[in-house]
């Protein structure tokens, strides 16, 4: 892995781009830089979208991302690494090979599949791929609701269905997983945490209103600047869940449907 200057920490995301602005690698490179982070990029697809939905896609070639990836950490390197949409299964493979000969030390994977307007983003292939290829290399995996039903294989209906949802999701050999809330009819919005021992929760106050756009993609882009900065997990995912809060609380009503968020609501930095 390439030199990196003491003083700089760097975060790479691998992810589709988001022709609006509110997710994706915009909304990942966003994050990074309010978080203080340099941000990296490796583009797996490119989007037609915006608040209303995903009109057309276009997955990158699967020896682009690699070459992306080489580009980038060979030469900068990067503290940490996060994925959100990976189309199709050799993307997915790519990334992993990836993972494995760039000696990426945090890898953190956001499994994209829906976007909020609920158009599919990956096909089955590239999800059966992220479960035997990818889940095993990550340090932490950050799905929702419906994306953890669909690595787990369950309906997750209760508080414990989502436990055990988390234990199936380790079983495919990732580190830790963050089940989030956002999806749960509750006043509040609790984040789970399994790592194989323990079950930890996060609370906070859900914040109401419609500008949640890439609000998956932010959290995890956050945790994953915390892990680049040093954080540890545990102080990482209550300082994700306030940043996200801020930035729905800050956002414009941009768009007809759910606008993005202002990710530089807070130039103070209290968030890191």
């Amino acid at each position: 892995m390439g030199a990196i200057p003491t003083d700089m920490r760097t975060a790479l995301t691998i992810a589709g781009s988001d022709s609006s602005g509110g997710a994706g690698i915009q909304a990942d490179l966003k994050t990074f830089a309010a978080h203080g982070v340099y941000g990296l990029s490796v583009i797996t697809a490119v989007t037609a979208q915006n608040t209303i939905g995903v009109t057309k896609f276009e997955a990158v070639s699967a020896d682009l991302v690699s070459a992306q990836m080489e580009a980038v950490v060979s030469d900068i390197g990067a503290h940490a690494v996060k994925t959100g949409m990976l189309a199709n299964a050799a993307i997915v493979e790519a990334v992993a090979a990836g993972v494995d000969n760039l000696e990426i030390p945090w890898l953190v994977v956001d499994p994209v599949m829906i976007a909020k307007s609920g158009d599919r983003l990956i096909n089955d292939d590239a999800v059966g791929a992220i479960k035997s290829e990818l889940l095993r290399r990550a340090f932490l995996v950050t799905p929702n609701i419906p994306e953890a039903e669909t690595l787990a294989g369950i309906t997750i209906g209760a508080e414990e269905a989502r436990r055990e949802a988390a234990r199936r999701i380790i079983a495919l050999g990732a580190a830790a997983v963050i089940i989030t809330g956002g999806h749960f009819p509750s006043p509040d919005i609790v984040d789970l945490l399994y790592d194989g021992r323990r079950f930890i929760e996060f609370r906070t106050e859900r914040v109401t209103g419609r500008n949640t756009h890439g609000t998956g993609c932010t959290f995890a882009a956050a945790v994953t600047a915390h892990l680049a900065l040093g954080h540890l997990l545990e102080e990482a995912v209550p300082r994700a869940q306030q940043y996200v809060a801020g930035a729905i609380r800050a956002a414009s009503d941009l768009g007809r449907g759910p606008g993005p968020m202002d990710h530089f609501w807070d130039r103070s930095g209290r968030y890191t």
